[in-house]
């Protein structure tokens, strides 16, 4: 309700002569406007024709009350200010509104010497960072007019197990592994995307959410994105696959097949996993790869 209210007072207060149409807004906003009427006397409706208006009578209350939902309404708008803080100045919770961070910070290991040049003409040295550190990181910004960049292949996976132990992975060239949790960020696939000399392998787990990443990476690289498939992962999924996991991520399952549909037929063996899943009603999760 606050939010509903909240919306609806600030398209009064910055309408002209505080005069609003009810097509303007929404059934909750109208609903809201309605009850704050009937509570304080301070907006009314009215007859306009075939439809209908509200407009402010006592705007003292409704300054008040839009000051109480919305502390920064009516100030000038501060740029610098990071979203979750201008979230919390303009609806009290750091999660209003668009609360995403500016910036995503990557984790990489890299096997062997993948080579990273910045456009600016600095270098990483991801081998040493991991040898010494354990890992690299980089902070990905989608504004950002020069970024990092790399020739050798990428590869993604979402569990931290695979991130922490890497003797899993396959062949023996230098690769660049990255760690992200659950969704896959815009941050992130924006910046794939602009790797345009890399290969990037989504090694996920196969569930709903997996394949939907998939869905979201093919449509922002194309050919250069793949989907990996552990060794004898049909089997493994009859032994170690779980029900609860594949109901659980059902709406996303439906959701990617649909997407993935016209491009399946290039990938056959997807196509098999697809089918396997569905016929057996189960889904497996990346640590099987040790099994």
């Amino acid at each position: 309700m606050n939010t509903a209210l909240r919306a609806a007072l600030l398209k009064l207060v910055n309408a002209e002569g505080g005069l609003v149409s009810a097509s303007a807004l929404t059934v909750s906003q109208q609903s809201a406007l309605d009850a704050f009427s009937q509570r304080t006397g301070a907006v009314q409706q009215q007859r306009s024709g075939r439809g209908r208006v509200y407009r402010i009578v006592r705007p003292g209350i409704v300054e008040q009350h839009l000051a109480e939902l919305s502390p920064l309404a009516g100030t000038t708008p501060d740029d610098t200010l990071p979203a979750r803080a201008a979230n919390m100045g303009h609806t009290r919770s750091s999660k209003g509104r668009a609360h995403g961070h500016d910036q995503y910070y990557l984790l990489l290991k890299a096997r062997r010497q993948p080579q990273w040049q910045h456009d600016q003409g600095h270098t990483l040295d991801l081998n040493a960072q991991t040898q010494t550190q354990g890992a690299g990181v980089l902070a990905i910004s989608p504004t950002a007019e020069a970024i990092w960049r790399t020739q050798s292949p990428i590869w993604l996976v979402e569990n931290q197990a695979l991130f922490d132990r890497t003797d899993w992975l396959p062949g023996s060239e230098a690769i660049s592994l990255a760690w992200y949790s659950g969704h896959l960020r815009n941050h992130l696939i924006d910046w794939l995307a602009q790797q345009k000399n890399s290969t990037i392998t989504l090694f996920p787990d196969y569930d709903g959410v997996g394949l939907q990443n998939y869905l979201r990476l093919k449509q922002q690289l194309g050919p250069r994105a793949r989907f990996w498939l552990m060794p004898d992962w049909h089997q493994k999924l009859q032994r170690f696959g779980s029900n609860s996991l594949w109901q659980d991520t059902q709406r996303e399952f439906r959701a990617a097949v649909q997407g993935l549909e016209g491009l399946l037929d290039e990938e056959p063996e997807l196509k098999h996993l697809i089918e396997t899943m569905q016929s057996l009603g189960l889904a497996l999760e990346q640590e099987a790869i040790w099994l």
